[in-house]
């Protein structure tokens, strides 16, 4: 790895937060101008399904965080990466993290019935992909060089 360059992908927030922000923010659009996302889907239908995505948002995500601590590599992608994870989730999605994210996000926009959070997301996955996923794939190529391209060429990115 170059010298010059930072042991870290240089990711412009952590994850989580570019979830958060827009998740609170398409809530409270919803609290003072409601806008139904579905509106002939029964709420029981939109509470089983917003309320399974979210289960396994959160399954996924631990499975996802033991696999990384069982390698002993940084969870935050701010800091350094100290081994190439390809067990686990990993063999199904090159970034389940950021899957199970994306499902509970999509999981809480169903339950709440919300357009605004829908309408958001598009926004978080292109802020995701550039300032995140880009970013970490340049970084590992520099940093695990074949060995990373040929775990990016047999996984996909998201599923």
């Amino acid at each position: 790895m170059d010298n010059k360059l930072p042991d870290n992908p240089g990711v412009i927030a952590p994850p989580p937060l570019i979830y958060a922000g827009p998740l609170i923010v398409g809530l409270i659009l919803h609290v003072l101008f409601p806008v139904s996302l579905v509106r002939f889907l029964p709420r029981i239908l939109r509470s089983i399904l917003g309320g399974s995505l979210i289960g396994f948002a959160f399954t996924f995500i631990i499975v996802a965080f033991r696999t990384m601590r069982h390698a002993n590599t940084n969870i935050d992608p701010r800091q350094p990466t100290t081994s190439l994870v390809a067990e686990g989730p990993f063999q199904i999605s090159r970034n389940p993290l950021y899957l199970s994210m994306t499902l509970f996000y999509i999981g809480v926009t169903i339950l709440v019935n919300t357009l605004w959070t829908a309408l958001l997301l598009p926004l978080i996955l292109i802020v995701m992909r550039k300032g995140v996923i880009d970013r970490e794939e340049r970084y590992l190529e520099r940093k695990f060089g074949e060995h990373y391209l040929h775990y990016k060429a047999s996984v996909r990115r998201w599923l």
